[in-house]
């Protein structure tokens, strides 16, 4: 499976934790930190910055589940009053790499293996900037 999907189906996403992130909440990459730290239970020193991001998505120690999605309804507005476009490209690779770097877990790693995937309600935009980073995804 791709670490991405494009599906309005919520049951696509049946057996995994679903981290919903309403992207009209999350316009700018500051207020996608604080929605994806509410859905993840983020810890407290999550610093609301794409290193401790980064660091957060790389850990999940905190939560049992061990198969996520973070779906991303009202995907257009999604990061979409960024000053910096630039951004949501650097986001979307990091997400990307974060999903596959889990399926590398071994069961003997000092960290419990999880299952990450990141969801998109459709969208012409975003999937513009997936085929443009040359990210794979499946349409649900």
């Amino acid at each position: 499976m791709p670490n991405f999907l494009i599906t309005n189906n919520v049951e696509t996403l049946s057996g995994y934790h679903i981290a919903q992130i309403d992207g009209q909440k999350a316009h700018t990459l500051r207020g996608f930190y604080e929605e994806v730290a509410k859905a993840l239970s983020f810890p407290e020193y999550f610093g609301f910055n794409l290193d401790s991001f980064d660091e957060m998505l790389n850990d999940l120690s905190w939560l049992e589940q061990t198969k996520i999605a973070i779906y991303i309804t009202n995907s257009d507005s999604f990061v979409e009053k960024e000053r910096n476009p630039d951004k949501l490209p650097t986001l979307l690779d990091l997400l990307d790499a974060t999903c596959e770097d889990w399926k590398w877990i071994d069961e003997d790693d000092e960290i419990s293996k999880k299952e990450l995937i990141v969801a998109f309600s459709p969208s012409e935009r975003i999937t513009k900037l997936l085929d443009s980073q040359e990210i794979s995804y499946e349409v649900k």
